[in-house]
Parts: structure tokens; sequence; C-alpha cells
């Protein structure tokens, strides 16, 4: 119980960066982009082969991460430049990184046993797997982060983040939104395929099919984590990623310790998402009714 513990506080810390590329694109620009599904893939494809040619984990993870960013630029211009609208252009730049993906990898399956990845040196220390796994998910995810406030706090930064709330606004006070719009989603898939580099190594593979529901996930784990930990500031929606993509894999290890069948888990996960988007709105009505209750209460008096 305690390894399946560990082992879902380490793919919660891994899947931490891909929540916060989900994060730039859906909370920060206010776009719902499907390229996730596709650019963790590639990271996974890039870092796979370029480890199994030989090359370092961490270069291997660099590569993955331009890669992703890519995948977003190709997303945003086809929104920018050529006017189409942004879920479609998430769409389309998906089930183009399905072939590409399948050109990068040779095959729909690339193995990375007995291989080198990021996480030999903490095993070298005396580590188990799932420590070493947790070590260095918490020194990407402290790294990424950290750069994250930092870059959202810059002129730049705040110039994307004013695009998201209000791109007519932003436009009015001289900002090239459409530049922020490429930026952020650049940004936003160069932290979902390094996260899908760092989650190929540790489940030692890449495969065609791992980016598959991932923005659900990415969205579950978000949401979560802004139900129960908050978003009232900027650091504390952060702080909340982490703590989301966490428990959503320590509830995804419960449910299956409990006995539901791993073909389930997508449509529990669905259900999840699905019903964590509905508590603001069953909050608000909820509220309503219990405002009306008492004007109710004040008028008979």
């Amino acid at each position: 119980m305690w390894n399946e513990f560990l082992g879902a506080v380490a793919l919660g810390l891994l899947w931490t960066l891909m929540t916060c590329g989900v994060y730039i694109s859906y909370r920060v620009l206010d776009i719902a982009d499907l390229t996730v599904e596709g650019s963790l893939t590639m990271g996974a494809a890039i870092a796979a082969v370029c480890i199994a040619a030989g090359i370092h984990p961490l270069l291997a993870l660099v590569l993955a991460a331009l890669g992703g960013m890519l995948a977003g630029l190709a997303t945003g211009l086809l929104h920018t430049a050529l006017h189409i609208p942004a879920l479609l252009s998430g769409i389309l730049t998906m089930i183009a990184l399905w072939s590409i993906n399948l050109r990068i990898m040779g095959k729909a399956n690339v193995s990375l046993l007995r291989m080198p990845t990021v996480f030999d040196g903490f095993g070298a220390l005396g580590l188990s797997r799932n420590l070493s796994m947790i070590a260095v998910g918490l020194l990407f995810v402290l790294a990424v982060l950290g750069f994250v406030y930092w870059f959202f706090g810059t002129e730049i930064g705040c110039a994307v983040r004013a695009t998201g709330d209000n791109a007519r606004m932003a436009r009015a006070q001289g900002v090239n939104t459409d530049a922020m719009k490429i930026l952020g989603l650049v940004l936003s898939n160069g932290l979902v395929a390094l996260s899908g580099g760092l989650i190929a190594q540790s489940q030692t593979f890449a495969d065609i099919q791992m980016g598959t529901g991932s923005i659900v996930i990415g969205l579950a784990s978000l949401i979560i984590g802004e139900v129960l930990f908050g978003k009232k500031t900027f650091s504390q929606s952060l702080r909340s990623l982490v703590f989301g993509a966490i428990c959503y894999r320590l509830i995804i290890a419960l449910v299956l310790k409990l006995g539901m069948p791993a073909n389930d888990l997508k449509l529990f996960t669905a259900l999840t998402v699905a019903v964590a988007l509905s508590l603001p709105a069953l909050k608000q009505k909820a509220q309503a009714r219990k405002a009306a209750r008492e004007e109710a209460r004040q008028c008979l008096k």
C-alpha cells in the first residue's frame, strides 16, 4: 500500500507539468487546446527515440520540449494567421501529430528497458524507483513553476494574461494579441511535451496511444486542485496544480485498489471532471435559493 501511495505521488508530480500546460491554455488564454493530446505523445516519442539513439536523457527532455513548442506554434499559427477557431486548430494539429509521432518512433511503441533515464542518478544513491521519481519530479516541478511564476510577472507575461482576460481591451492597449496567443500556446505545449518525456522515462516506453484522454486528465487535476485548494491568487493557482495532480492520481490508485476495472478509468475521469466543473454552478444556485428564502422570511415579517 505504501509503494502504491508513493507511486501515485510520483506520477502526480510528473503529470503536474502537463497540468501546468493545460492551465496556461485553458485558464490563462481561455482556449480549450486539444493539441496537448498530440504534444504529450510527441514529447514521449522524441525522448524515447533520442535515448534509444544514445543521447543523454536530460538533452532528450530538452528536445522533447522543443518538439512540443513547435506543435504549439503550429496551433497558434492556424488560429491567428489562418483565422481557424482555436478549438478546431487544436484538433487539426492533434490529428496531424498522430502521423508525425508515428514517423518519429517508426512504430507504435518504443521500449526504454535497460536504457538510461533521468531517474538513474537518484537510484545510484540507493533510493527506490518511486522515491527517485518523486525527487526528480519535485526538482522539475519547482523549476517549472518558479519559471512560470516569474514569466507571468514580466511585462510580456502580463500581456499574455491580459490577452486571455480581454483580448479586445489588450489590443486597445497596444498589445499584439495574436503574438501573445502564439507565445502562450508554445509555452503550454512545451511543458506538456516535457511532461510526456518524463512519463515515458518513468514507464520505460513511449506509445502512440499514451496521449489519448490526457486533456481530460489535465482538466481533472486542474479542477480538483482549484476546488480543494483555491485559486484566489496566481501563486495559489500554481500550488493547486501540484496538489490537484497528486490528488487525482491518489484517487485513481484508490478506485483501482477498490476493484474498479482499468477500462472504466476514462469514464470515471470524465464524470469526475463533470462533477467538479458543475460544483461552482451548484453552489451559486444553492446560495441563490438561500437568499430567496431569507428574502421571503423578511417579507412575511
